[in-house]
């Protein structure tokens, strides 16, 4: 089961995807989850499986429910965790390479889980977002602790268009000396963004500074969005 997950992953030009999110932040990714699967994870929605639920309204967070996953993972989400974690992984390195920092991630994604247990980041974070029309999700970052994995992934498990209109995904990058730029992208049934959770490297004046990277989501016009997010750390 694991192969079918890696071979949908292995399907994106990866040297683009690199290019892209080197510049803006964020990549479209080809198709991850089926029409069949995007269903089954929406129906997860109201059942067992989850450690806590997220009413974004009371904590400011923009409008609208999300559930965090409880380990043991559903298969889907493991899976595709673990095959993306490889492609990310060289990216991730990169980065902290021009940034003069240490890449503490190592090759394996179970490794780096034991590393963020250790420091006290146990909680799971993959979550399952629930947007009705009215909803929005306020810019932010999915930081949960001192360990954080740089890129993360959003899979959208609605149809655009056809579920629901509005909602489409939104970065803001805080530039050196300079005014904020804004990507908004609305992403295909099934399809993954991967974006910055936290900042990236961009050029500056003394070779590269760390530009800020909030994300969101805009304004549900009408319908239901369903979303599945995926970080690589674990949290406090």
């Amino acid at each position: 089961m694991s192969d079918r997950w890696a071979q949908r992953v292995a399907t994106a030009d990866w040297a683009a995807v690199t290019a892209e999110i080197d510049e803006h932040g964020g990549a479209l990714l080809p198709e991850l989850v089926t029409p069949a699967e995007a269903a089954a994870l929406r129906g997860l929605y109201d059942g067992p499986g989850f450690r806590s639920t997220i009413d974004m309204a009371r904590y400011r967070f923009g409008s609208g429910e999300y559930r965090y996953f409880a380990h043991p993972y559903p298969d889907a989400v493991r899976h595709l965790k673990q095959a993306l974690y490889p492609r990310l992984l060289p990216i991730a390195r990169d980065w902290w390479t021009r940034l003069g920092r240490p890449a503490p991630w190592p090759d394996d994604l179970a490794d780096w889980l034991d590393i963020c247990h250790a420091a006290g980041q146990p909680k799971s974070t993959a979550i399952l977002l629930r947007y009705v029309s009215g909803d929005w999700n306020a810019l932010h970052r999915d930081l949960y602790g001192d360990l954080i994995f740089p890129l993360q992934v959003v899979v959208n498990l609605s149809a655009p268009g056809v579920d629901h209109t509005g909602g489409e995904f939104l970065l803001v990058e805080q530039r050196p000396r300079a005014q904020s730029r804004g990507t908004a992208q609305s992403i295909p049934q099934g399809h993954g963004y991967v974006f910055t959770t936290r900042e990236r490297p961009v050029r500056s004046a003394r070779g590269w500074s760390a530009a800020p990277v909030r994300h969101g989501v805009s304004t549900v016009r009408t319908g239901e969005r369903f979303t599945l997010g995926l970080v690589f750390h674990d949290a406090a």
